[in-house]
Order: C-alpha cells, then sequence, then structure tokens
C-alpha cells in the first residue's frame, strides 16, 4: 500500500515490475517524484539485493533526484545515510551522488556519462532519456546491468522523432514490441484528468480549474511544436527540421550564462585564475569577439549575437535583443561592442532598413565591420554555414527555450523551379535568432588583420 500522494498514473509507474518499462512524458507531472519513492522502496527493502543505479541528463539533475530519495526516506522514516559524492574513475571523473540504507544497498544518482555505468549490478533508471547525448551508447552500457534480475526503466520527454527513445517507442507501437517493453505514455491532458491540477491547487494555495491550467500551458509555448513535445508526447518531424535536436543538443552546454555588455566590458573571468582548464559557465576569458547582427522589420527583433573563439569553437557570450527600440539606441549599444579591441568581425544585415546601421558602422569602424545584403544565395551560404558549425559541434551555446524556438524554427523549401528559400518563425520571431547567429559564425570563419579579413 503506498502513501496517498500519488494519482493513478503515477501508482501504475511504481506498481508496474516489468523487466523492461518506458514511459514518454508530459513536463512537470510528478514522475521524477514518484519514480524516487520507488527507488527507496527497491534499495530499503529488507533482504534487497541489488542497488539502484540513475542515470541523469546532467549533475544538477543527479542532485535533485537524490534529494528526493531523501525526503522520501525522511517522510516514510526509513534511516538513510548521505554519503555525498563517490567517485569511481579519477580518470575520467566518474562520480555519483549516494544514500545507503540499513539493508546494505544503496541509490547512486549520476550525472550522463555512459561509462560509469559499466561493470555495475542492479536496477537501472535513465532519466531524461531522449536528452542523453549518446543515447544508444548509453542503452548498450545499461542493459547488461539488470542481468542479475535488476529492473531497466527509461524515462523522458521526447527529443525528436529520430531520437533512440522514439525508435523504442516505434518498435512497441508498430512492430509488435519484440523487446518486451512495458509502455506507459502520460501527455499531460491525461495528468489533468487524473487529478494534477487539484495536486497543485493544494500545494500552491491556488484556484485554477483544470481548463484554464491546460490554457496557460498552452499559451506559454513559443510555438505548437513545444506544445506538442513538450506537453503531449508528439515527437517533433525532424524530417522537416533544418536544425536537429540531435545537433543542438551536442552544443548546448549546461550552465552557460550570457553576459551583459558592461560585464563583457569590464572583462568577467579575467581575475588571473590558473585553475580554468577550459571555458566555463560564466567566464569570458578575453579572447576574440565576433558579432552578428539581423535587423528586424518594424514589428519584429533586432538581435546582437557575440560569441568567443576559444580555438576553432565559438561560445555564446551575449546576446542583446531589441523590440521597437529606437534606432539611436540599438546603434549606441552596437557601437560600445564594436569599440572594444577584443572584437575583430561584426556581420551586420544590411538589408532593408538595415542598410543605414551597417554603412554607419562600416565608415566608423572600417575593417571591423561587414555588411551583408541578404539575397536568396547569402541566406542559403549563412544557413548551411551555420549547420554546418552544428553538426561538427562548433559552437556551445546555453539551453534557451527562445534560442532553441528560432533555431528549430527555420525551414529550407525547395521551390518547383529548384531554387532553395529559408522560411520559419517561432513565438516572438521571424527565427531572427538564427540568423544573427548565422552572420556571427559567418564573421568568425574569418582570420582577421588590421586593415582588413582574410579567408
Amino acid at each position: 500500500m503506498h502513501p496517498p500522494y500519488f494519482l493513478p498514473y503515477q501508482i501504475a509507474w511504481i506498481n508496474d515490475l516489468s523487466p523492461l518499462k518506458l514511459m514518454q512524458k508530459s513536463r512537470q507531472v510528478g514522475i521524477s517524484f514518484a519514480d524516487a519513492y520507488d527507488s527507496v522502496m527497491k534499495a530499503s527493502a529488507k533482504g534487497a539485493r541489488l542497488d539502484v543505479w540513475i542515470s541523469s541528463r546532467d549533475e544538477a539533475q543527479a542532485k535533485l533526484y537524490l534529494q528526493d530519495c531523501k525526503r522520501w526516506a525522511q517522510l516514510l522514516q526509513i534511516r538513510a545515510r548521505e554519503l555525498g559524492q563517490t567517485i569511481f574513475d579519477h580518470e575520467r571523473d566518474d562520480c555519483a551522488y549516494v544514500l545507503e540504507f540499513p539493508s546494505g544497498r544503496r541509490i547512486y544518482s549520476l550525472s550522463s556519462n555512459p561509462n560509469a555505468l559499466a561493470g555495475k549490478r542492479g536496477h537501472i533508471k535513465l532519466d531524461e532519456f531522449a536528452l542523453h547525448e549518446d543515447q544508444r551508447l548509453l542503452y548498450r552500457v545499461a542493459k547488461p546491468v539488470t542481468t542479475w534480475g535488476g529492473q531497466l526503466c527509461l524515462i523522458s520527454t521526447h527529443r525528436g522523432a529520430q531520437t533512440v527513445f522514439n525508435q523504442l517507442i516505434r518498435d512497441i507501437t508498430e512492430r509488435g514490441n519484440p523487446m518486451g517493453w512495458s509502455l506507459h505514455t502520460v501527455p499531460l491532458q491525461k495528468a489533468v484528468e487524473q487529478g494534477l491540477v487539484e495536486r497543485i491547487n493544494k500545494k500552491t494555495g491556488a484556484m485554477e480549474s483544470r481548463e484554464d491550467f491546460l490554457k496557460r500551458l498552452r499559451a506559454g509555448c513559443l510555438d505548437e511544436e513545444q506544445w506538442l513535445q513538450e506537453y503531449c508526447c508528439v515527437p517533433a518531424d525532424e524530417s522537416v527540421a533544418f536544425i536537429t535536436y540531435e545537433m543542438l543538443a551536442a552544443c548546448e552546454e549546461p550552465g552557460l550564462r550570457l553576459l551583459s555588455i558592461g560585464e563583457i566590458e569590464g572583462g568577467v573571468g579575467q581575475t588571473g585564475r590558473t585553475d580554468l582548464t577550459g571555458p566555463t559557465d560564466q567566464v569570458y576569458l578575453g579572447g576574440p569577439l565576433y558579432i552578428g547582427v539581423d535587423v528586424a522589420r518594424k514589428h519584429d527583433l533586432c538581435v546582437i549575437d557575440v560569441g568567443e573563439k576559444i580555438g576553432d569553437i565559438v561560445w555564446d557570450r551575449a546576446r542583446i535583443e531589441f523590440q521597437g527600440r529606437p534606432f539611436s539606441e540599438i546603434e549606441a549599444e552596437l557601437y560600445r561592442l564594436l569599440r572594444l579591441r577584443q572584437v575583430k568581425r561584426a556581420c551586420i544585415d544590411a538589408t532593408g532598413m538595415g542598410i543605414q546601421l551597417a554603412e554607419r558602422a562600416a565608415d566608423k569602424f572600417n575593417w571591423k565591420v561587414e555588411p551583408i545584403t541578404f539575397t536568396a544565395a547569402i541566406k542559403e551560404e549563412l544557413a548551411f554555414g551555420l549547420r554546418a558549425d552544428f553538426e561538427d559541434r562548433k559552437l556551445r551555446i546555453p539551453r534557451d527555450e527562445k534560442l532553441r524556438a528560432d533555431l528549430r524554427g527555420i525551414q529550407k523549401e525547395v521551390s518547383l523551379s529548384g531554387n532553395i528559400r529559408f522560411v520559419g518563425e517561432s513565438g516572438d520571431s521571424h527565427c531572427d535568432r538564427f540568423w544573427a547567429k548565422a552572420l556571427r559564425q559567418h564573421a568568425a570563419r574569418y582570420k582577421v588583420q588590421v586593415g582588413g579579413a582574410v579567408g
């Protein structure tokens, strides 16, 4: 008999003892909370034979999962000892956060390195499986861990139709389920029907109706793709995407924070530290900066995208956005950046109303600035150049829903005459963030010398 905290879909997941079980789910419906309870029950049971191993998408999630386990142990009055961080392999930096029970069994909560599971034995839970960088390797390493009676659980929101996660679901639903998975599907609508809103209202003190709750979450999405994929268990169709989720995930850097112009001017991170082994969350290392500027129409975004080039990789450092702001204000902020000696090149959209901004900047800063007129051929070069950089992992970006929506929103269309054009929009722009980043990457491909640029 489980505590009276769970909704029917949570109970179904906890009670399912199938050797292989998989859940496709909406965000924020309490599955991690319920699964942490299941982990505590497995590890704390009298006579328990196996440890529980959880692989999360990053270190922050690994810590949060173990905290949920600790809360359950306290609530159920089960003695548990938090052992902190345990390192398995110093060379590979494989580590886990550990909770130990009187049964002698432990819960190990790891970040996403697949190799950390090699040689282990127990129950395996792969949280947000579709977000892992190498799902195939992670699965190959994880599955043998359960050979001696452990349960393998995959839990995730979708990240496109071409993921290993979605391939497993298609095997279940379209190909006769040859591996024998037990499938759980929990879109937001199902969670709401089974009492999620009432549970949230009780926790927060709100009085929101089910209908208003669904409307509010839908209105908060940047586009229909986000709503369907994040909340409705419908994977995005990668066949029409120009930039795939796989490309984005490979270049997203957990914890990367964009800086203000003032922070860059002040040299954030240039503190003389010698313990930095590479670019970190909030550190501008003082390297060469490159800028891309997409000058929007009157009601669209104007975006200034700034990246620092370290080796052959460009790290996102700043993104300044203007909507409905006067030309003079945009120009003033751009000039603050162009005056920095670290700025080596800036490519500015010189189409339409961008002509004035680009030409004035080029007159004032000479070789630093290249006006770019958007023709069909130029847009094709910029778009394919940006995609190639994502494919080759030559940039690092933060986890940012608005940026992701713009990068995902762009689509390539081929006319009957064979001409290529790029179209798309997200909730608040015509993919202006995409074009600013494409211009920035174009700027960063050239070595710059005083007096001019050379390829």
